[in-house]
């Protein structure tokens, strides 16, 4: 029987309804598609500026203390390399005019007035060492404006290839008494004394001189009686020079070379006497 041509038109009608729908429904999925992925685009967005906005707050946090650490500088306080990198190395390295506070509490005690050295003539410098638990500290000490620039350059050095000096303090720390301060390691420079019956002033006087690890490279001489003097009094053990031990100074040593390559002399090159740790410039 012969399909009349009605049906072919119905077909017809039909096959354009269903593909008008299924290009409508296509559409629409195309749209939804596009919807969820701008959504799914803005969450990603969204979760990253928060991210950002939390890694900004952490880090403040972190930064927060360290500032305070190193602008407030107790000397002897230890610090996190993480601290000093956020801080800024240049800034933990300075000589600048001695601070009101500073100059208050060394009156009477490392310095006395005096007509040959005054606060101008003095620099208080700030350095970063490490210490001998291996952790970094903050160091200060003062000293003449003659070589506050190349104490920067020795420490910053010294620092850098991680030599241990053990304690940075001011003197004041042990009541401005020198035989405490060096039983204790504490590296100084300036320290105002005028010699009975001798007008001339010695380098510390002066602050010319530096002693770095005091205990382990003590003053030594050998008094009329054929007794030693020894200072620190408690480093009899270390003018044995032949052994080997902890913050030893010598020939072969770092600040040995970088001090005397600067203009200083050192003390443990001395005939009459030994002063292995003291450096003092060259005049």
């Amino acid at each position: 029987m012969p399909v009349p041509l009605s049906y072919f038109r119905f077909t017809e009608r039909r096959h354009g309804e269903v593909k008008g729908l299924m290009n409508s429904n296509t559409v629409r999925t195309k749209q939804r598609g596009r919807s969820r992925l701008h959504t799914g685009y803005a969450g990603v967005c969204l979760a990253f500026a928060f991210c950002l906005a939390g890694l900004r707050v952490a880090a403040e946090e972190r930064t927060a203390p360290c500032a305070s650490v190193l602008t407030e500088w107790h000397a002897g306080e230890a610090v996190e390399e993480a601290c000093v990198q956020v801080f800024g190395l240049e800034r933990c390295f300075t000589a600048s005019p001695v601070p009101d506070d500073v100059w208050e509490r060394i009156q009477g005690k490392t310095y006395r007035s005096n007509p040959y050295i005054g606060r101008g003539d003095l620099r208080h410098v700030r350095v970063l060492h490490w210490g001998k638990d291996g952790r970094i500290r903050l160091g200060e000490m003062l000293c003449n404006k003659v070589i506050a620039d190349r104490l920067v350059e020795i420490f910053r050095l010294l620092y850098e290839a991680r030599y241990a000096i053990e304690r940075m303090v001011l003197p004041e720390d042990y009541g401005a008494d020198d035989e405490a301060q060096m039983r204790a390691n504490n590296s100084s420079c300036f320290c105002y004394r005028e010699v009975a019956g001798n007008k001339k002033l010695s380098k510390h006087a002066r602050g010319l001189a530096v002693d770095i690890n005091p205990l382990y490279n003590p003053y030594g001489r050998k008094r009329p009686d054929g007794t030693l003097h020894i200072q620190p009094a408690n480093a009899a053990r270390y003018l044995d020079r032949s052994k080997d031990f902890p913050f030893k100074i010598d020939h072969n040593d770092l600040a040995y070379r970088l001090f005397t390559e600067r203009g200083f002399t050192w003390g443990g090159d001395w005939r009459s006497l030994k002063d292995y740790q003291h450096f003092e410039l060259k005049e």
